[in-house]
């Protein structure tokens, strides 16, 4: 070795290096690693995490993630059972459970992705069109409203719900189970799928729109209703009570006057039937105050001179002041 001249050492120390650079890998603690040979798999997918050896330039390092990976699908369009269309929008998640076998059927996460949105999007849209509307929106079985009292007597289904027999998280547990069988093949292991968000397409949000508008209406209808009928009861009653009031103040009136006539005509008569002469100045009085009322104005009066009214101007001296 002494005889080695330096520059021969140097380089064959950067060979050495370099062939040890290339024999050597880490792997990581989220991911595992498949040894690769002419482009084909070469023993078991590698997953403790250090620093492991290779054959250099003939095997090849090929890194997949271990942790948990998300699935995030795309807004669809999809018809229910009872033909309303929804879009709903699916989340989920997903591993690599079997590297080998995922590196055989789908290479990268890429085409993973990609099969994943046609198995869980084809499995969503089977269950949609299996279940009505209702299943897919409402999630607790035989749950009971919180109605408000002035609604327990509305009419038609106004805060009313529907029943269910399975609803949404049974829905999503078949979604899961169909797409979970399919994609044992690939090596995944799918751990959750929900619904992210479920919306009515346009037309149907206007159906809806106009429909809850029509609810209201027929609520707003009825308060107008009752209070119309209120209103003429309390209108019917003011009504009643005043003409009783009226009708009361008329007879006290009456009562009133009746005796106000009677007491005047009683001191009348107790005043002029004292004498002869008070009864004839009586007498002559109301005479007068008749002629007054009589021939007042253009008034035109004919009587024969017998008249009993006519007799106080026989005695008038037509030449006198």
């Amino acid at each position: 070795m002494k005889n080695v001249p330096l520059p021969a050492l140097i380089i064959f120390g950067l060979l050495f290096a370099f062939l040890l650079y290339n024999a050597s890998y880490t792997v990581d603690e989220t991911e595992q690693v498949i040894i690769t040979q002419f482009g084909k798999p070469v023993g078991d997918p590698i997953s403790d995490a250090g620093l492991h050896l290779k054959i250099p330039f003939i095997q090849e390092v090929t890194r997949i993630e271990e942790r948990i990976l998300a699935w995030d699908g795309r807004p669809n369009e999809m018809p229910t059972k009872d033909k309303t269309y929804i879009v709903v929008d699916t989340f989920g998640r997903w591993r690599i459970n079997d590297a080998k076998q995922f590196f055989l059927r789908l290479r990268d996460e890429r085409s993973a992705l990609s099969r994943l949105d046609d198995i869980l999007g084809s499995e969503t849209r089977n269950a949609i069109a299996k279940h009505e509307l209702i299943e897919v929106i409402r999630t607790t079985k035989d749950r009971q409203p919180d109605r408000d009292a002035v609604l327990v007597d509305a009419p038609g289904n106004v805060g009313v719900l529907y029943p269910i027999t399975k609803g949404r998280e049974k829905i999503e547990d078949e979604i899961f189970n169909e797409a979970s069988e399919k994609l044992v093949d690939f090596g995944i292991e799918l751990l959750d799928v929900q619904f992210k968000r479920i919306n009515y397409n346009e037309s149907v949000q206007q159906r809806i729109y106009d429909r809850m508008i029509s609810e209201r209406q027929q609520i707003a209808e009825r308060f107008r209703s009752e209070g119309e009928g209120e209103a003429a009861k309390i209108i019917g009653k003011k009504e009643r009570d005043l003409l009783k009031i009226e009708s009361e103040a008329y007879k006290r009136v009456q009562e009133i006057q009746g005796e106000a006539d009677a007491k005047a005509s009683e001191i009348y008569a107790s005043a002029y039937n004292q004498s002869e002469d008070s009864v004839s100045f009586y007498e002559f009085i109301k005479t007068m105050e008749t002629y007054q009322e009589m021939l007042g104005g253009d008034s035109t009066l004919i009587m024969t001179t017998g008249s009993d009214i006519f007799k106080f101007l026989k005695h008038v001296d037509p030449d006198s002041n």
